[in-house]
């Protein structure tokens, strides 16, 4: 072997091989496409507390994987390597919010079909789910669930707070009771008829009814 086979290795010839056009339109457009994910995820975002370092790890993994894509598709062995080293990787970053899962597979989705060339369908298909995102999720829901808490002195004052309560609710349902010698406590889940809080002036009026706290709630947290 002589000095110049040394440097006729397989590691020059893919290197020459590379196109620096395709890996800057694809890294481009994975970031514009990533950058479409941030804004949605923004507008979309519904839970306690928002992370924007969630946000910008979402358009980081949509440039990631279609780097890793552009190298898994230049070459066979690269990606058979790739899978098995890939699949020793573990996260163990609690998710907190549900839909957070879908913009973590919306972003390797995106990455995946760029890296491999399909751009019309990551545009495309990028584009749809953005839309349904913001017309589902930011979608307003006129029978929003309340949770009053009432406190009362006696069984005379429960009777009159429920026949008041099923009067002006569309719904009612009571998910707890509480007796004690201080009194009744008493937490009924109501669906009110015309959305504002008038109801619970109108309990405390009645007799025997010396707290009363209403509560909106979604399944998941209380606002």
């Amino acid at each position: 072997m002589t000095f110049n086979d040394i440097f006729k290795s397989s590691f020059l010839e893919k290197a020459s091989e590379f196109s620096i056009l395709d890996v800057g339109l694809a890294m481009l457009l994975s970031f514009a496409i990533g950058l479409f994910i941030f804004f949605v995820y923004r507008k979309t975002f519904a839970g306690v507390m928002y992370s924007a370092s969630f946000g910008v790890s979402i358009m980081a993994m949509t440039l990631i994987t279609t780097f890793i894509i552009l190298a898994v598709t230049s070459n066979i062995i690269l990606s058979l390597g790739m899978v098995g080293a890939l699949s020793i990787v573990r996260f163990r970053t609690a998710v907190k919010e549900p839909l957070d899962i879908a913009f973590l597979f919306w972003a390797i989705a995106a990455g995946i079909v760029l890296g491999a060339g399909l751009i019309p369908l990551g545009i495309i298909g990028s584009i749809f789910i953005g839309i349904i995102l913001l017309v589902f999720v930011n979608k307003k829901s006129s029978d929003t669930p309340y949770i009053i808490v009432l406190n009362l002195d006696n069984d005379k004052a429960e009777n009159n707070c429920m026949e008041l309560i099923k009067s002006k609710t569309k719904k009612n349902l009571i998910k707890a009771k509480t007796v004690s010698k201080n009194g009744i406590e008493l937490t009924v889940e109501v669906r009110l008829t015309d959305m504002s809080a008038k109801l619970l002036n109108e309990l405390l009026t009645i007799d025997g009814v010396s707290n009363a706290c209403l509560v909106s709630y979604n399944g998941e947290y209380s606002a």
